[in-house]
């Protein structure tokens, strides 16, 4: 049996030097870190060894690191935020930490406990607490990563793996203003597949969508919509989930998303938005399949009412426009950001930066640090 690591094994060493902290109105994001890091090393001779929080720096591996050779690795994201309380608190991390151990069972990564990697996480940004912006529109990003660390060329599981968390601390998504964003929709191109590993956060599916990114850009189109099958059914938007808030075939008022077939990854503000929409119980709220077909007749038929994507970077971003075989389809957009957009917005941003839960989502934060 397995011998899991503990938070309370956790090794500190402190920086002896601190960085300066940055000014959080000029943040770009995922370009500063702070004083510390978290590492956790494994082995199958050994198994898990004792969590380390010590000073930031770079790492030493092998060369022939699987990693390194065929992307055994896989990653989370998530923010902690200061309240007007000025409490540390991190948002729906259990989540993350379930969808990650998820993503380390496709890449025959090593298990753990998801409560005690989440408690070392919390050790973390606790020494790191003064890097967390007084901001309402800054936040600290979390960014724990998973490697094979096995230093033969054998595509195989590996045999040793490092578990290592970086904090970052990072301004607001729409520093220059929220603007609709415009969309390129093509099937040469497609980022997952059923059977693939499209649900997993895993480095490989980000790396391969940077080539079509850059073709979306040459056709005037600032992200890639991705469809799947003969039938162009959608999917994701960049590395966002997706929304369609419009009229539906039977003329109800409907916020639909695509479901968790293997192909979405299972967004952890995709999963707030529809408990949040349920809850307010206004329209109906449903995991379907929607094709540009779909897409198309409604809005020739203005059934169409808003089209957003949602993630922890952005959480809410409005689509104005998508580029389909040659053809330029608008969606509507009533101003910057549509109604539904910005209360969607708004409500997350209040339980998210202001702790104020309206009584929608239950057990949404994870206690303060």
């Amino acid at each position: 049996m397995m011998r899991f690591f503990t938070a309370t094994d956790t090794v500190i060493q402190l920086a002896q030097t601190h960085k300066p902290k940055p000014d959080p109105n000029g943040l770009v994001f995922g370009t500063v870190f702070t004083d510390h890091m978290l590492t956790i090393e494994w082995s199958l001779e050994e198994g898990w060894q004792k969590p380390h929080i010590q000073p930031f720096g770079n790492l030493s591996i092998h060369p022939g690191c699987s990693a390194l050779h065929y992307a055994v690795q896989l990653f989370e994201g998530m923010k902690a935020y200061r309240g007007p309380d000025n409490k540390v608190r991190l948002f729906r991390p259990m989540i993350n930490m379930k969808r990650m151990l998820k993503s380390a069972h496709r890449a025959c990564l090593p298990s753990f406990d998801c409560a005690e990697l989440l408690e070392c996480i919390r050790k973390l940004v606790e020494v790191d607490q003064d890097w967390v912006p007084h901001s309402d529109s800054a936040s600290l990003y979390v960014r724990p990563t998973f490697l094979g660390t096995e230093s033969t060329l054998g595509v195989k599981k590996p045999n040793k793996a490092l578990l290592f968390v970086i904090l970052s601390p990072v301004g607001s998504y729409f520093s220059t203003g929220a603007k609709p964003v415009s969309l390129w929709a093509d099937s040469k191109y497609i980022r997952a597949w059923r059977g693939g590993t499209g649900d997993c956060k895993m480095g490989g599916n980000y790396g391969a969508s940077i080539y079509a990114q850059y073709e979306a850009v040459d056709y005037g189109c600032q992200q890639v919509l991705w469809l799947y099958g003969d039938d162009h059914q959608i999917t994701e938007v960049g590395t966002m989930n997706l929304f369609l808030y419009w009229i539906n075939e039977k003329g109800e008022e409907e916020l639909a998303t695509p479901p968790l077939d293997g192909i979405i990854l299972p967004g952890v503000t995709r999963q707030s938005i529809l408990e949040l929409a349920r809850k307010w119980g206004e329209f109906k709220v449903y995991e379907r399949y929607l094709t540009m077909a779909d897409l198309r007749q409604a809005l020739e038929e203005n059934r169409v009412r808003e089209m957003f994507g949602s993630g922890t970077a952005c959480v809410v971003s409005p689509v104005g426009r998508i580029l389909y075989q040659g053809e330029n389809l608008h969606i509507p957009c009533e101003g910057s950001f549509p109604p539904l957009a910005s209360r969607l917005l708004k409500e997350l941003t209040d339980i998210q930066v202001r702790h104020q839960t309206h009584n929608t989502l239950h057990d949404i934060f994870y206690s303060p640090i």
